[in-house]
């Protein structure tokens, strides 16, 4: 099987942050490749992940930056693929300035952004854009959100029980 989703990261620093993103992709049989790039440091490697992702086979591409948070726009001016932006904390705006780069795109190049450090989010946005064209993957999708509507459930079910073997309080007629 082809990889069918590029994970780029402006340092190896994002790298924990990105792990979950990999084991979630993972635990669905999802192929992947993953590379550290930088739009400012490295923009000749960068631009040519981006322009040669589609003859790779890749059909989305996840772009992790912190800062400036480039990273994501320059990959998607370079490309007709989605692009999904994974702002990363930083420690002087804790993430809000990477969120700002990404979200505030021109007209035309879009970055699909998922909240900061966001990475697992990132790896089911790209899945559900897999499963566009791949029923597989969209059944994968429908499982794991079954999945996590069964937990919640549960866990109401625990609380409930819970709640049902405590002593029965005095109503409280103050609002």
């Amino acid at each position: 099987m082809t990889a069918k989703v590029l994970i780029i990261m402006g340092s190896d620093s994002d790298l924990p942050i990105m792990q979950p993103a990999m084991d979630f992709l993972d635990s669905q049989s999802i192929e992947y490749s993953v590379h550290i790039s930088s739009a400012h440091r490295l923009p000749e490697k960068t631009a040519a992940l981006a322009a040669d992702a589609e003859k790779n086979g890749f059909q989305v591409i996840i772009a992790a930056a912190g800062g400036a948070a480039h990273l994501g726009g320059v990959i998607a001016a370079m490309t007709v693929l989605p692009v999904i932006g994974v702002p990363i904390k930083t420690e002087t705006l804790l993430g809000v300035d990477s969120l700002y780069s990404m979200v505030q795109m021109p007209s035309g190049i879009p970055v699909a952004t998922v909240s900061i450090n966001g990475a697992k989010n990132a790896a089911i946005l790209a899945m559900q854009i897999l499963a566009v064209s791949d029923n597989n993957v969209r059944e994968q999708i429908r499982a794991y959100k079954k999945q996590l509507a069964e937990q919640v459930e549960s866990k109401d079910a625990r609380l409930q029980a819970a709640l049902a073997k405590q002593p029965e309080k005095e109503p409280s007629y103050f609002l």
